[in-house]
């Protein structure tokens, strides 16, 4: 089995591919003085560049997990995300209301899919 690592540090890598299969890790943003919907679509972007560069896109998702620190602001994540998602081509996926790491985040989003 062949296990390729993407921008790996210390504590973990921000993209892992495996046996067809693409696992990135969670996604924040870097802007956090932008709203919900800002930060989401920063995440978003991250997570484009991230499957390209595994082999993959948003076409191939299989999962997400999306992580908020206040469900208030579900409407507005989804607005960004369904602006981005592949129409027909939608992930499993999950959304919870979660204590962040930094308190200016406001989403952080684990997605994972399949490679070419």
């Amino acid at each position: 089995m062949t296990i390729k690592r993407f921008h790996s540090g210390p504590r973990m890598s921000q993209a892992v591919v495996s046996n067809g299969m693409v696992f990135l890790a969670g996604q924040v943003a870097e802007d956090t003085t932008q709203d919900v919907a800002g930060q989401t679509r920063q995440v978003l972007a991250a997570i484009d560049r991230l499957l390209a560069e595994a082999g993959s896109d948003k076409s191939r998702l299989l999962a997400a997990q999306i992580f908020l620190a206040d469900m208030a602001d579900f409407a507005a994540m989804n607005k960004s995300w369904e602006a981005w998602v592949v129409p027909g081509q939608t992930p499993a996926r999950a959304t919870v209301q979660a204590a962040m790491a930094k308190p200016e985040y406001k989403v952080e989003i684990v997605v994972t899919a399949a490679a070419d």
